[in-house]
């Protein structure tokens, strides 16, 4: 049975059973703090299963896409375990329970109708103490007690131990189905039913308390029951795997087997490439920090693997494509990306092998050192130094030192980098999705009523405070952060890229300033100070959103919806949006594009804006399903999550985007709109700023006035002010040549100075400089004139120049291989001090410092460094 087929057959039977189908939840939940990336099928339900807010269904399934990081270890190694993958899930919310649970589990398993599978082979767990459920399976299925086992709450509870280790909170017994595929001794584990009946409150005994509703949260890995059902050796060779494996080893110039000693590391590029490709196609793209660091480090594995095969140029984007191929049956959409994905993809691993290369030559160093040493293994801390510091992956450290027949001292290696977690707050990421706050609290009374799209003013009660992170029925600290609840509201709360409305809360002698709003769910939070009186649950006040303020992001996002057409009509369909921010007559717009746009593209982006602006067309708004708006062309962004009915705003027949926001009533309010500038922000994503109405007629005034300003110093006029700067500027490069006569005699005469005053040491000089008054570009020349007067010396140089300092060191061949001077260790041992780093060759090299303060320091500890090379 394909991939495909199974997917759909599992939807279908639930369905079939009264859920409903639900599309799959984004991969990078942007309103749930608690998760990088959706771990499981469970986490859209999460209100649901608290009972939060309106709930139009009780029962659903879903094939939901996930991605887990906790095994990344096993990934390409067992047969089972991914980063990237798929979780078919059925769910009750106070509906059915674990009779309708288990049944429709083994009629799924075991009819020809659905999956045929010989029920003689199914085997079944259940927590020690449910016996519930084994009765349901003993009696009911007929499943004989031989092939029931029961295990401890490690093995069958959820959360793991949670009886006697906690957390507090919803929890239950689990009951998982295992399979023993024909040929072999070894069962599969393809089902986890998991039975949500308890509410964890403190430690043992008696703490397991019934909830009133009963749910279920079922979950079947896709790719493991499907390479169960194809009969095949693990989930990498299933039918949507296998073709990315076999095309990473074809590009790598590797044949794919399983069984090979390259399988594995074919299997984890693949998986890492997949992975990377989903999350980039939501607009999650490789950076420094939270889900943005995981991407990163996914494509930096993937890319090491295929170096230690012998691929030293970047190879991963070719596989983008395969994997559009393979998974364009349930997600058709990832196409439309293929080109971005492909870019973003191609310049983090062109800035990886860059590393590399630099990296190399630090490993190396690693390796003399621990062989003079006579030592088999290499420091921990400096394995981490090179991983964190150079961004030298771990696993290329330990691959490279075994080729050299040594090791790393992966003890101490992971001390180093959990006490880097602790610091960096990387790891700091709360694990639990279960947890409810304040404003879970408040939405269990129903939402916030948005007026905001028919009005700037209203009526209203105020219906939760939140003042230190508690509910609090008063408040009237007037000097005080806090956050204001309302049963309706014409405050627009942050969202799709739109900043909050500001503006003031008054009546009955309350006044509170709104600084800003906020939008969780389906609750807008209003946060700011109290300036007068006292504020209660139940008071009623006047809402007043500042609509000069409202009127600027009006014009910023409408114009946002026409830029978005003129980079689609200019660079092509590609060029989607990955992110935008709109504020008062400022927007910026993130989009998918490999390179700098040119001044003839950016003239007809503006002129398009402004032509659609100057015609004046309707802006009209629908709301409407979904799958219609789709029919009708509305553009979505990637990544963000829609509800089934949608608000579709149209701007003539030019636009048409599915968006939450505010905007005007016709493009002619916009005014004018002028593009301030194109900059790149993250590989393969370019960003466009715009300014709109009084803030772009200010912008163009200011210019103008810069003009008149440069015409009057020049004493020209203003069409005659490029003739001119071309000839001072002709001017300024002839007096510059003539005064670099005179520098280099002067550069020469200080060099000779240097050189006859130098200390000497094992018959190798060393010159350590604060070279004040020469100009950093000289410095280079420094170097050569007293190489010339010195041919065995180590040099190192500093210099303080717009509050900053350079350094820069050189090292003669006789003292870099006889007495193990390096360059650029030199330089990295002086910035350090200043608060800086850099690096270079072994010979040369230069680096930076924030600190100038601490140059003469840096000096001695530069000079320090070289002495202890050259023997003192």
């Amino acid at each position: 049975m394909k991939t495909d087929e199974l997917r759909e057959k599992y939807l279908t039977f639930f369905e079939s059973k009264g859920c409903v189908r639900r599309p799959t939840d984004v991969l990078v939940p942007k309103d749930d703090p608690t998760v990088l990336f959706t771990p499981a099928g469970m986490n859209q339900f999460k209100n649901q299963f608290l009972g939060i807010g309106p709930i139009d269904f009780t029962k659903a399934t879903t094939s939901q896409k996930c991605l887990r990081t906790g095994d990344i270890g096993n990934v390409g190694v067992t047969a089972y375990h991914h980063t990237f993958f798929e979780m078919l899930g059925n769910f009750s919310f106070g509906d059915y329970f674990k009779r309708e649970a288990i049944h429709w589990a083994w009629e799924f398993l075991t009819t020809k109708k659905w999956l045929g599978l010989d029920p003689t082979r199914l085997t079944v767990t259940v927590y020690l103490d449910d016996q519930e459920a084994f009765d349901i399976w003993n009696n009911e299925i007929k499943l004989p007690s031989n092939r029931i086992s029961r295990e401890d709450e490690g093995e069958n509870f959820w959360p793991a131990s949670s009886p006697s280790q906690g957390p507090d909170g919803v929890c239950g017994p689990c009951s998982e189905i295992y399979y023993l595929p024909p040929g072999s001794t070894k069962t599969v584990e393809i089902w986890n039913l998991v039975f949500t009946q308890f509410n964890r409150v403190g430690p043992p005994p008696n703490n397991l308390q019934p909830l009133p509703k009963k749910n279920i949260d079922t979950g079947m890995g896709l790719e493991r029951c499907a390479s169960t059902l194809q009969g095949v050796l693990s989930n990498f060779e299933i039918d949507i795997l296998k073709p990315i494996c076999q095309a990473a080893g074809e590009i790598v110039g590797v044949k794919y087997e399983y069984m090979a000693p390259e399988g594995r590391a074919l299997r984890r590029i693949a998986d890492h490439v997949r992975a990377c490709s989903f999350a980039l196609h939501e607009g999650c793209g490789p950076g420094p920090e939270k889900e943005n660091y995981i991407v990163r480090l996914l494509l930096r594995r993937a890319s090491m693997e295929g170096f230690l095969l012998g691929k030293h140029e970047p190879f991963l984007s070719q596989l983008v494509p395969v994997v559009a191929q393979m998974m364009k049956g349930p997600y058709p959409e990832f196409g439309q990306t293929v080109e971005a994905v492909q870019n973003a993809i191609r310049e983090e691993e062109k800035q990886f092998l860059r590393v590399v290369e630099t990296g190399i030559g630090r490993f190396k160093k690693l390796v003399d050192h621990a062989k003079k040493e006579g030592s088999l293994v290499i420091s921990g801390d400096a394995a981490f130094d090179l991983h964190q510091t150079d961004g030298f992956l771990i696993e290329l450290t330990e691959s490279l030192a075994a080729n050299e027949g040594l090791s790393v001292d992966m003890t101490r290696f992971i001390e180093c980098k959990d006490q880097h977690k602790q610091t960096s707050g990387r790891g700091a990421f709360a694990n639990s999705v279960m947890s409810a706050g304040p404003l879970d609290t408040l939405r269990k009374a129903g939402g916030t009523q948005f007026l905001g799209y028919e009005s700037t003013d209203a009526d209203v009660e105020v219906v939760g405070i939140i003042a230190d992170g508690q509910l609090a029925s008063t408040f009237e600290n007037h000097g005080a952060q806090i956050a204001v609840v309302l049963n309706r509201s014409p405050f627009y709360g942050e969202a799709g890229g739109q900043v909050g409305d500001i503006g003031h809360l008054v009546g009955n002698g309350v006044k509170f300033e709104v600084q800003d709003t906020q939008r969780d769910g389906d609750l807008l939070v209003h946060i700011g100070m109290l300036k007068s009186g006292i504020l209660a649950v139940g008071t009623k006040l006047h809402a007043e959103v500042d609509v000069s303020r409202r009127a600027g992001i009006l014009r910023a996002h409408s114009a946002t919806h026409i830029l978005h057409h003129a980079l689609r009509k200019y660079l092509g369909e590609n060029a989607t949006q990955r992110g935008s921010k709109v504020q008062q007559d400022e927007l910026r717009f993130d989009f998918a594009h490999p390179k700098g746009l040119t001044h003839d593209e950016l003239i007809r982006i503006e002129d398009e804006i402004n032509s659609r602006i100057a015609e004046g067309a309707v802006v009209s708004t629908r709301l409407m399903p979904i799958a219609e708006a789709r029919t009708l062309g509305a553009m979505a962004l990637f990544g963000e999550k829609y509800p089934d009915n949608v608000r579709v705003v149209s701007m003539g027949e030019f636009s048409r985007e599915l968006c939450g926001g505010t905007h005007l009533k016709n493009t002619g309010q916009v005014g004018v709109c002028r593009v301030i500038r194109d900059e790149l922000v993250a590989a393969g994503v370019r960003r466009i700023t715009c300014f709109t109405g009084p803030k772009a007629l200010a912008r163009i005034r200011a210019t103008e006035e810069l003009v008149k300003e440069a015409s009057a110093l020049m004493k020209a006029q203003p069409e005659e002010l490029p003739r001119k700067i071309e000839a001072l500027q002709t001017e300024l490069r002839e007096a510059r040549k003539e005064l670099a006569k005179h520098s280099v005699a002067s550069l020469a005469d200080a060099a000779a100075q240097l050189v006859a005053k130098a200390e000497t040491i094992n018959g190798v000089k060393l010159i350590v400089h604060n070279a004040a008054g020469c100009s950093r570009e000289s410095l280079k020349d420094f170097i050569d004139r007293i190489r010339e007067k010195a041919p065995s010396v180590v040099i190192l140089l500093g210099l303080v120049t717009d509050d900053k300092v350079a350094f820069i060191s050189s090292v003669s061949k006789d003292a870099l291989v006889s007495k193990g001077v390096n360059a650029s260790d030199c330089v990295k041992t002086a910035a350090k001090i200043c608060g800086g780093g850099g690096g270079g060759r072994p010979e040369m090299a230069e680096a930076g410092g924030k600190d100038p303060t601490k140059i003469e320091e840096a000096l001695l500890a530069g000079a320090a460094y070289c002495r202890s090379k050259l023997g003192v």
